[in-house]
């Protein structure tokens, strides 16, 4: 069977890592026909924008994307590039998973955690009115009448949507996640404590939820600001732990840094008709074309959409021989080494070239 699938390189290191990707899956022999798009400031000269609609369409064609990094350039309309993918597809999951790899610098040990956020409510669904405009104005004083609170008149407002809808949404995927990996527990993360209407909700709707899983997945909800703490004392006590848009993307970073860094933190974003995978890190321009940079994130990203396209033998072969080439850490790049200014560090295609070579000589074995 032949997979149809959106490759979207991005920009800054986006191509080299997005073309790294794109070589593993091909090493696995698994059959894809790419269709490659533009997103980002490498789309604006043609197109006019940083993410035309051929781009979106493409993605809606198949169903199935995978994205190196972006920059979204400043003052041309767009919030992000990433958050208005996730918003005209409807890719309401954010998934990262988190897990230690031996050979991989990092003060923690055997985490295991995922990370699921809901991606399109929020903070980050951007209804936003900047301080000083008319209609800034006139919400404050409508705000203040409503509330009966006092809000300095040169305020911006952002405004946070959190609906049943959503939560029922983004609960159901994280219990059916486990459900589907083996995982045991859902904690449904927080503020409800503060903001009674917003997480509030959140909160309350997660517990429901979780009463149709109970018996099967164990169900416990925590203040934002108490699991922070808690993931640095005791990662281990987490295994999925499900969010609001920002408090997602803030602890996704949080549990990047428990396993050694962003260099090693894949990403998949779900929706009902189509499924986008792509690194946690940014495109880091300034480490454009010096094949320099680590690019474990994408091709584990990669691993995800083999999963997801039913692949998972070749999943499994792929992410073995990441894992192997991390353990062995002689062709790793420069921020994978004890030393980062360690000569026998090796450059992107290197490391590629290296994982490729895994999974060609058998010598990894599938756990």
């Amino acid at each position: 069977m032949t997979h149809r699938v959106t490759l979207i390189p991005g920009d800054g290191i986006g191509p080299e890592v997005a073309f790294a990707a794109q070589r593993c899956i091909e090493a696995t022999g698994v059959k894809i026909k790419w269709d490659e798009q533009p997103a980002g400031e490498s789309a604006i000269e043609k197109y006019g924008t940083p993410l035309p609609e051929s781009t979106l369409q493409s993605v809606r064609d198949n169903g199935v994307a995978i994205k190196g990094p972006v920059t979204t350039p400043i003052g041309t309309g767009f919030r992000s590039v990433n958050v208005a993918l996730r918003k005209q597809l409807n890719l309401f999951a954010c998934v990262r998973p988190c897990r230690s790899f031996e050979g991989v610098k990092s003060p923690f040990e055997n985490v295991d955690l995922v990370i699921v956020r809901e991606n399109t409510e929020d903070l980050y669904a951007g209804i936003e009115f900047a301080a000083g405009e008319p209609n800034t104005v006139q919400l404050i004083k409508q705000l203040q009448e409503w509330s009966k609170q006092s809000i300095q008149p040169d305020s911006g407002i952002s405004i946070k949507p959190i609906s049943t809808t959503g939560v029922e949404r983004i609960a159901k995927y994280a219990f059916e996640y486990a459900l589907a990996h083996g995982r045991k527990k859902v904690t449904a993360i927080h503020k409800a404590n503060i903001m009674k209407f917003t997480d509030g909700l959140f909160m309350s709707v997660s517990r429901r939820v979780a009463q149709s899983y109970a018996g099967r997945v164990e169900f416990e909800d925590r203040l934002v600001d108490a699991t922070c703490m808690q993931l640095v004392l005791r990662p281990q006590d987490f295994d999925i732990l499900v969010l609001p848009n920002l408090y997602g993307d803030i602890l996704s970073d949080l549990c990047a840094g428990l396993i050694g860094g962003l260099g090693i933190a894949p990403g998949a974003n779900i929706g009902e008709k189509a499924a986008l995978f792509e690194a946690v890190h940014g495109s880091a321009p300034k480490y454009k074309g010096l094949n320099k940079v680590n690019p474990t994130a994408m091709i584990l990203s990669g691993v995800l959409m083999l999963e997801h396209l039913g692949e998972e033998e070749a999943a499994g072969r792929l992410r073995a021989a990441v894992e192997a080439v991390l353990k062995e850490g002689r062709s790793v790049t420069y921020d994978l080494k004890t030393d980062r200014n360690d000569p026998t560090a090796v450059g992107t295609k290197e490391m590629t070239d290296a994982i490729i070579a895994k999974m060609k000589t058998h010598s990894v074995a599938v756990g």
